[in-house]
């Protein structure tokens, strides 16, 4: 497993379709995934630090988890089948007076796994296949001309820029 980091929120040129997208430590690499609009908000007030209100799904899942007394450990994205990404939540018991230290996972969208992992702020981890099977060339220095032209190349992606034999990429 190869941890990333939310880059930000992008989107499709063609389609308007909102993008997540993943980078590795050291940005070389981009993990483009669409996602809906919906999560995409989610996925951003949870990047700004944006607390509503009320609770809003994501917190409601994750005030559900720590309310049953787990916690949320990380997440991740582990497979790419058929054009279509699958991410697992992994929790744990919060209790360190427990000698289990046994990890559950749930099944989840990328989208809503990242989500709730901004808010729980854990690590999410990327399988080597899905690294090697979904990610793009980022290959961007540090300095700021160069990030400014990463930003550039991500917000003109369009779907039809990964499509494989089959269909392109989904969640």
């Amino acid at each position: 497993m190869i941890e990333m980091f939310v880059y930000g929120i992008a989107f499709d040129g063609r389609t308007g379709q909102p993008i997540v997208v993943l980078n590795d430590s050291t940005k070389r690499r981009a993990l483009p995934i669409w996602i809906g609009p919906f999560e995409a908000s989610a996925i951003d007030k949870a990047l700004n630090n944006h607390k509503p209100e009320r609770p809003m799904t994501h917190d409601l899942l994750l005030n559900t988890i720590t309310t049953l007394g787990y916690k949320v450990d990380r997440i991740e994205i582990n497979e790419l089948a058929s054009s279509t990404y699958f991410a697992t939540i992994l929790i744990k018991v919060n209790d360190p007076s427990q000698k289990l230290n046994e990890t559950k996972p749930l099944d989840a969208r990328p989208s809503d796994a990242i989500a709730i992992a901004l808010r729980a702020k854990v690590p999410i981890f990327v399988s080597a296949q899905v690294v090697a099977d979904g990610t793009i060339a980022a290959d961007h220095q540090k300095d700021e001309e160069e990030a400014k032209q990463f930003k550039s190349f991500i917000d003109g992606l369009k779907a039809s820029d990964f499509h494989k034999p089959g269909g392109g990429l989904s969640e």
